[in-house]
């Protein structure tokens, strides 16, 4: 089913059919080798059918039509014929940890090879395998994962009825013990699991582990494209029938996109995802388009000496499993895109103020709780789907300052120390004090290898951060600073629903890291900071003219898919328009634009009222995915006056 894409326009495909069938949840079980350069291991996936056949499911055959374009698959594709020596991971329960699977053979393939060699491969011929897919192709449901750049080694169901205590998830389900009915008393579990109210997160991590570990019940035949993974089992017609738990086996490629094997500025090795066009869908296959809003757990292995931070919400203390080798154990609890999922790998050094980070911290806090009369929204019910909110808890709802860590290489730590540690409290308690509640628990930030192409990165509990800004004294280091944490709202809480609408991203980020910055030098008067805005106004105005000079114009377009902007394909698949476009990585063309856009809006309606506004639109749309339009028809309705 791949999307032919024009070569001279360089559009990203989003290729999984959410509409159909949509991940809720992912558990990866990972080996990281820095020897070959290639993180390899297990993803268990849980679905749920996807809203389109949700909305047609009770209308029997007709909803089947809808099927027929996504179920074809292309003939000149390779048929990958499930391998059968590739062992299950067997585990101990204790840190709801995974114990270390085997390795896999090291692969030797050709790039473009099949991934399985004539000796792994099951007893059912390739040529009688894409034989069975052509004739059956035609009415078969197809999974399409997002997928490049990885060596699949085989796919399979998993049966989670299998798992002790399960039953619990089955009461509402009246089934036989018939092979069909199986299968959907597996489906059911799945549904039960995925749907437990948020209050109950710890069981369903427990529940996912466990379901994760279970023994496969049949292997799946699967085909993969230059941009995606096909999956299907024979006989199957419809999602709600399709396996809602699969596993998956795979490896990275070292030339894979989606992460840099590197060494830091102190010559140890290292990998970290960078922010790539592509995303994460050559670290694990997954579904890209925004709307899969999903959550995750995650067990990394690899030697002891190196330490894995990851976008989760827990600071995860390593285990040892055996000699010289440490597991990482993270989750996370709030639905987010499987492109907010971050990882770096290395030997980092935690930097640690030995004085007055206590003092910092009280000193900064104590002008917030005048502020609060201002959050009123928070009494209100969330509009997001249900999960562990952090606007819900009155205890979050108080803290200026979020818990948070320093790490880098050896080499930058002491420069760390004197610059960064003790900016970090000022700016989160800036930014709470404008936007109020922080909607992540924790905050990690990390100097990156000098490859880092940009400046700053923002993810779910971590914040990747160029050594350009250490020498640039406070100013470089804590503007850079506030624009990435205001990215935890913008951008992350609040997450565009079409990824082309970047400026709702950076041109947020852009101006509210002046608001940031000017609140967190308390020294500073009114006039200082005015200058300092003006200043860097006019600044950011001639880069703008620059490149709207220098560069395409249709790259400049802050919408640039018009009145189709945010519109699915019936499957799901889209395009993120000129996503592959190399200079367009460097240009700031959207954040500029957004950034003298919102400035405009704040100049007319006032920055009090502006920014009030401004913490509403956190409050009813974070847990989010928005348009444009969400938060203008929001502003105008607050200030209609402003309409014309």
């Amino acid at each position: 089913m791949e999307t032919q894409l024009d070569p001279t326009k360089d559009d990203l495909p989003l290729m999984a059919n959410t509409s159909y069938m949509l991940a809720k949840h992912y558990i990866l079980d990972l080996d990281v080798d820095f020897k070959s350069k290639v993180i390899e291991g297990i993803i268990v996936l849980f679905f749920e059918p996807g809203s389109r056949y949700r909305k047609t499911r009770c209308t029997g055959k007709e909803g089947q039509s809808q099927f027929d374009e996504t179920c074809k698959m292309t003939a000149s594709e390779p048929c990958h014929i499930p391998v059968t020596n590739v062992s299950a991971c067997s585990s101990k329960m204790e840190y709801i940890d995974f114990a270390v699977c085997g390795k896999g053979e090291e692969d030797t393939s050709d790039k473009n090879s099949n991934h399985n060699n004539e000796e792994q491969a099951s007893g059912i011929s390739s040529s009688k395998a894409c034989s069975d897919i052509e004739n059956h192709g035609n009415k078969d449901f197809l999974l399409v994962l997002d997928c490049c750049d990885l060596c699949v080694l085989k796919v399979e169901e998993v049966d989670v009825a299998a798992v002790s205590g399960i039953e619990k998830f089955t009461r509402s389900a009246k089934l036989t013990d018939a092979s069909k009915e199986l299968e959907n008393l597996r489906n059911q579990i799945v549904h039960e699991l995925v749907t437990l109210p948020a209050d109950r997160w710890k069981e369903q991590l427990y529940y996912f582990t466990r379901c994760s570990q279970a023994p496969g019940c049949g292997e799946l035949l699967f085909s993969t494209g230059t941009w995606s993974l096909e999956i299907r089992k024979s006989g199957i017609q419809t999602p709600t029938d399709f396996p809602h738990a699969i596993r998956i086996w795979y490896k990275t490629k070292p030339e894979g996109r989606s992460v840099t094997w590197t060494t830091d500025q102190s010559g140890r090795p290292c990998v970290y995802t960078i922010g790539s066009p592509i995303n994460n869908r050559a670290l694990f296959p997954c579904q890209e388009p925004p709307v899969a809003l999903s959550t995750w757990q995650a067990s990394v292995r690899t030697a002891a000496g190196f330490v894995v931070l990851m976008s989760g919400e827990n600071s995860a203390e390593p285990v040892q499993l055996r000699e010289g080798i440490l597991s990482w154990y993270y989750y996370v609890t709030m639905p987010m895109p499987a492109s907010t999922f971050t990882i770096a790998v290395g030997c980092w050094q935690e930097v640690k103020q030995q004085s007055c980070t206590a003092a910092i911290q009280t000193n900064i806090e104590s002008p917030v709780t005048s502020s609060q009369a201002d959050f009123r929204w928070h009494e209100e019910i969330c509009g997001h789907v249900e999960y562990p909110c952090r606007f819900q808890n009155a205890a979050a709802r108080l803290q200026a300052v979020i818990p948070y860590r320093v790490f880098a290489p050896w080499c930058l730590a002491e420069r760390c120390e004197e610059c960064l540690l003790q900016l970090i409290p000022k700016c989160l308690s800036a930014a709470y004090i404008t936007l109020g509640t922080h909607p992540f628990s924790r905050l990690d930030v990390l100097i990156v290898p000098s490859n880092f192409s940009s400046l700053g990165m923002a993810s779910p509990h971590i914040i990747f951060l160029s050594q350009s800004v250490l020498p640039g004294g406070s100013h470089l280091c804590g503007t850079r600073l506030c624009h990435e944490i205001a990215h935890a709202w913008f951008g992350l809480a609040i997450g565009a629903r079409d990824w082309t609408e970047e400026w709702i991203s950076e041109g947020f980020a852009t101006f509210l890291e002046d608001i940031f910055w000017a609140r967190a030098q308390q020294q500073l008067s009114h006039d200082e900071v005015k200058g300092q805005q003006e200043l860097k106004a006019l600044l950011r105005w001639h880069r703008l003219r620059d490149e709207v000079q220098n560069s395409e114009e249709e790259l400049q377009v802050l919408r640039p898919k018009k009145e189709s902007t945010g519109e699915l394909s019936e499957s799901g698949a889209s395009v993120v328009k000129h996503g592959l476009k190399a200079e367009k990585i460097f240009m700031q063309v959207h954040y500029l634009k957004g950034y003298f856009l919102l400035r405009s809006l704040a100049k007319t309606v006032g920055e009090a009222s502006y920014l009030a506004s401004l913490r509403k639109f956190v409050h009813k749309f974070h847990g989010q995915l928005v348009l444009s339009q969400d938060f203008l028809c929001m502003l105008l309705e607050d200030m209609p006056e402003q309409k014309e």
